[in-house]
């Protein structure tokens, strides 16, 4: 089974990758996730994303293509969600492309849809868990808000350290990341549109603004 996943930064759309992982054993792969591995690695491709990344602006196709096509041949006999990828219309047309070259199927597309306000919300409020990212933190909503230890806020699944991304309380680069979002012209709306259009896979569109367990519940319905 192999998946794309699109939503706004804010939407939810990675904790729910991560649920979609655990219940079919799919590799999750998350082009935020490929390009810290880069970054940490010190690699060319990853020195030239995190200019971008810091900058709030979209990585430019030659970098981002190369490192997250590697990825998905990885996982081509397991199967996949592609969350993160792709953000343009560009990169639409050149993974439907490449999965077509390589014989891999796409079998289904979720789309969480969040209204963009909402959206900027949660990006200010959430917090990353140390042990894993996918551990819904956030300080505005009681279901999901950290615990207190020790006089710190903590991870309210594991007890793991907390940061906020520093991206994450800058309004400006928020804007950018969600004017390329919504951008149903050359951005991440027109690649949302592309697939929906190409014949073959599902479409499964829910809304973010409901609760993590009903949204789980919605997508888990239609996959099954």
């Amino acid at each position: 089974m192999n998946i794309l996943a699109f939503g706004p930064n804010g939407s939810g759309k990675g904790t729910q990758g991560a649920i979609v992982k655990e219940k079919y054993g799919l590799d999750h792969i998350e082009s935020g996730a490929i390009f810290r591995e880069h970054i940490k690695g010190g690699t060319e491709l990853g020195m030239k994303a995190k200019a971008y990344i810091d900058s709030g602006d979209l990585v430019p196709d030659e970098i981002t293509i190369p490192m997250v096509l590697e990825t998905l041949s990885n996982s081509k006999d397991k199967g996949w969600l592609l969350d993160g990828f792709p953000r343009s219309l560009a990169q639409a047309e050149a993974l439907d492309k490449a999965l077509k070259e390589s014989g891999m199927d796409l079998d289904y597309i979720i789309e969480i849809k969040l209204d963009r306000e909402i959206a900027k919300q949660r990006i200010m409020g959430r917090r990353l868990c140390a042990n894993d990212n996918n551990h819904p933190n956030h300080i505005a909503f009681d279901a999901i808000k950290p615990v207190e230890k020790d006089g710190e806020l903590v991870c309210r699944v594991c007890g793991g350290e907390l940061s906020a991304r520093a991206d994450d309380q800058d309004e400006e680069a928020i804007n950018k990341r969600h004017n390329i979002y919504y951008d149903n012209t050359t951005g991440t709306m027109a690649a949302v549109n592309y697939f929906k259009n190409e014949a073959g896979a599902k479409i499964i569109s829910v809304d973010g603004s409901k609760a993590i367990g009903d949204i789980s519940a919605e997508i888990m319905v239609q996959l099954a």
